[in-house]
C-alpha cells in the first residue's frame, strides 16, 4: 500500500472514532470501523519497515490524543450546543377544572390522551382502561397537574375493555 492510502486509513479511522465518542452514543459499528481502519493503516505501515511502522504508530497516538483533547474541550462544542431551556409546565390550566366536569375525548385515551373541557384542551389519563375518541368523559381526580378521567356514566355501557 502506498503512504497516501495508509494516511487516509488512519485519518478516516480517527474521524470515525471521534464521531463514536461525541456524536453516536454507545459502542456501535462506527467505533469498530474506526478502530479497524487505524489498525490496518498502522499494520500496513509496518509492511514498509519496522522504523516506518513505529514512527506512524507514535504519530497516530500523538494525533489521537490531540484530537480527543480538542474535541472534548468545552469551547469546541458550545457552538453546536442548544442553549435554550424549556420553562413550560404540563396542564398548568388544570386549576380551571373541577371534579365532575364533563368533556369530550379528542384522542383515544389509552391510558393517556387529549380531551376538551370548556373549549380548552387538556392532557388526561384514565384509570388504565381505554376510552375511544369522541366519547363523553368526566373528571374523576386532579393530582397536581395530572387529570384523571373516566367514561361518563351514561356511556359506561359502551366502554371498550
Amino acid at each position: 500500500m502506498t503512504w497516501l492510502v495508509i494516511v487516509l486509513l488512519i485519518i478516516g479511522g480517527l474521524i470515525f472514532l471521534i464521531l463514536e465518542l461525541l456524536v453516536i452514543p454507545g459502542t456501535t459499528v462506527i467505533g469498530i470501523i474506526g478502530f479497524l481502519l487505524i489498525s490496518v493503516g498502522i499494520w500496513q505501515s509496518f509492511a514498509h519497515g519496522v522504523t516506518q511502522g513505529a514512527i506512524s504508530l507514535i504519530i497516530t497516538l500523538f494525533i489521537s490524543i490531540i484530537a480527543v483533547y480538542f474535541s472534548l474541550k468545552s469551547n469546541t462544542w458550545n457552538k453546536a450546543m442548544l442553549h435554550t431551556s424549556i420553562n413550560s409546565k404540563v396542564n398548568t390550566e388544570s386549576q380551571k377544572l373541577n371534579i365532575g366536569d364533563i368533556g369530550l375525548s379528542v384522542s383515544r385515551i389509552n391510558p393517556s390522551g387529549k380531551a376538551l373541557f370548556n373549549n380548552q384542551y387538556f392532557e388526561v389519563s384514565s384509570l388504565g382502561h381505554m376510552i375511544d375518541e369522541n366519547k363523553k368523559i368526566e373528571v374523576l381526580k386532579i393530582n397536581s397537574s395530572k387529570v384523571i378521567v373516566e367514561l361518563y356514566k351514561e356511556d359506561e355501557k359502551n366502554r371498550n375493555l
